[in-house]
């Protein structure tokens, strides 16, 4: 069994909190929104006890989320992030295009991104991250700091709702129109 600093374990606390949260929502009639399973590919296989006990992950998953809130099609995917700079290594350019493809349909696509150091959640537009994920592609920084985020996109948690991430996103259309 892994430890929470495994990276196998790494962001299993922010999933189970996300989908807490759509369930929430969907309670609420705001959103419906399910996780996508990650895409594996077995390797052993224990007939008697029909369980897979070996596999490893397929590398072209699309995003962790995908639903509709109040008639938009959003998409995002959940990050962790242990200090104030986060590797753009940990996103991987067939999410950042199916996102902009996404974003081209008339979706809306994001990050959330928690920073376990500062116990901060924050809303990632596409837009924001396609500015650092270019910057990265033509020579700059491969990461991006803590310091250089919109602090209105960090979400405040309230009303019970454990990841309000409907704030981030009526703030992201609200920049858009």
């Amino acid at each position: 069994m892994g430890t929470w600093t495994s990276r196998g374990l790494r962001g299993s606390m922010l999933e189970e909190l996300v989908n807490r949260s759509n369930e929430q929502y969907l309670e609420k009639g705001l959103a419906l929104i399910q996780k996508i399973p990650t895409p594996i590919t077995p390797i052993k296989i224990d007939k008697e006890h029909r369980h897979i006990t070996l596999a490893y992950f397929d590398q072209k998953s699309t995003v962790d989320y995908i639903g509709a809130v109040q008639g938009i099609p959003v998409c995002f995917d959940a990050k962790e992030c242990h200090s104030d700079t986060f590797a753009l290594q940990n996103i991987h350019a067939h999410q950042v295009t199916f996102m902009e493809n996404f974003e081209h349909q008339g979706g809306v696509s994001f990050f959330l991104i928690f920073f376990t150091n500062r116990n901060e959640l924050y809303y990632l537009t596409y837009k924001q991250m396609r500015k650092f994920w270019d910057r990265a592609k033509n020579g700059g920084r491969k990461s991006f700091r803590y310091e250089e985020l919109d602090p209105s996109f960090f979400l405040e948690q309230e009303k019970g709702i454990l990841v309000p991430y409907l704030d981030g996103l009526a703030k992201d259309l609200e920049l858009r129109d």
